[in-house]
């Protein structure tokens, strides 16, 4: 009967952990996904601000932080969650985090519409390539999180990818490192909050939102203002910042919290890839041969570091079957 019952809670055991492992690898999926869909997004971010290049850089970030606020909190009433929003105001330890994460997404978003408008979408794409290397610094640093022999050597392939790029751009690229720094310091404090995507992003946006709102009503009020004076195409685009803001950032907060900052920082060669080859191939910026010799070795680092990845979960999962 003892040896009978042992074999049932070895059993029941066996079953809850492969649950767990389902449920956890069902959680990396669709933080996988996510994150993808959030880069690729991002990726063609250029074509969007270009569009927008008539209208000064502060006030494109001013309208996108005021459609932001008025599309999420459409999706509160929606999915009636203004009291988790409540919630999230009233946590000292939440709200401290998001007035931070507020003032890095708001700097970010600021210093990439004044590099694309200025031509300099190399340097924009320059900042994201060095992004991965401060998520995976702070996820070492503040997370405990370790890296693989071969990550490691992927790491250092894009490493040099990237030290190669900045010596060939010359001097300190202060946007590109102001982007990486802003953003990793964006994914490690979302990371680590404890409120979910669409209620983190409802709430920095609204510490931000009356700020925006009282520029955007002084440049109007003095004859300065874009919207709505500047056509039917122009005032579209301004009103559209809401969801082309807003839904890149929930899918990039479901994301950071599923997956680990090493891969979220991997994933971020998505979204510098798409704008290097917009950077060249539409924008007509400069390219070289020491260029292309860069752009090989990130890619060659994120080869090893996905391969891996693939492998390690492999590994994981016949060790449970």
């Amino acid at each position: 009967m003892k040896v009978l019952m042992a074999g049932t809670d070895i059993g029941r055991c066996r079953h809850e952990i492969m649950v767990t492992s389902a449920l956890k690898n069902h959680e990396a999926g669709a933080g996988l996904g996510c994150g993808i869909l959030a880069y690729l997004i991002w990726g063609f971010f250029p074509v969007y601000f270009k569009s927008l290049a008539s209208v000064p850089s502060l006030q494109v970030v001013a309208h996108r932080v005021v459609w932001s606020i008025l599309f999420l909190f459409l999706l509160i009433a929606v999915r009636s969650r203004l009291t988790d929003v409540q919630n999230a105001l009233k946590s000292r330890r939440s709200l401290l985090i998001l007035v931070t994460t507020a003032f890095l997404i708001a700097t970010n978003w600021l210093v990439f519409i004044i590099a694309v408008g200025h031509a300099q979408v190399l340097q924009a794409s320059l900042g994201y390539f060095i992004t991965p290397f401060v998520s995976v610094l702070l996820g070492f640093l503040f997370l405990k999180e370790r890296l693989r022999r071969m990550q490691l050597f992927g790491m250092l392939l894009a490493t040099c990818g990237v030290l190669l790029l900045t010596v060939q751009y010359g001097h300190i690229p202060w946007a590109a490192l102001t982007l990486a720094l802003t953003f990793g310091s964006y994914g490690l404090l979302r990371k680590i909050v404890e409120v979910d995507a669409l209620i983190g992003l409802t709430v920095e946006t609204f510490l931000v939102a009356p700020v925006a709102l009282g520029y955007l009503i002084f440049v109007s009020s003095n004859g300065t203002g874009a919207f709505p004076i500047s056509g039917i195409t122009v005032n579209s685009l301004l009103m559209l910042a809401g969801v082309v803001t807003a839904v890149p950032l929930l899918l990039f907060a479901t994301a950071a919290r599923r997956l680990k900052l090493a891969t979220i920082g991997f994933l971020q060669y998505i979204t510098p890839t798409l704008h290097f080859l917009l950077a060249v191939l539409v924008y007509g910026e400069s390219f070289t041969l020491s260029n292309l010799s860069s752009f090989i070795l990130i890619w060659s680092g994120l080869c090893f570091y996905s391969v891996d990845a693939w492998l390690a979960m492999r590994t994981y999962r016949m060790g449970l079957s």
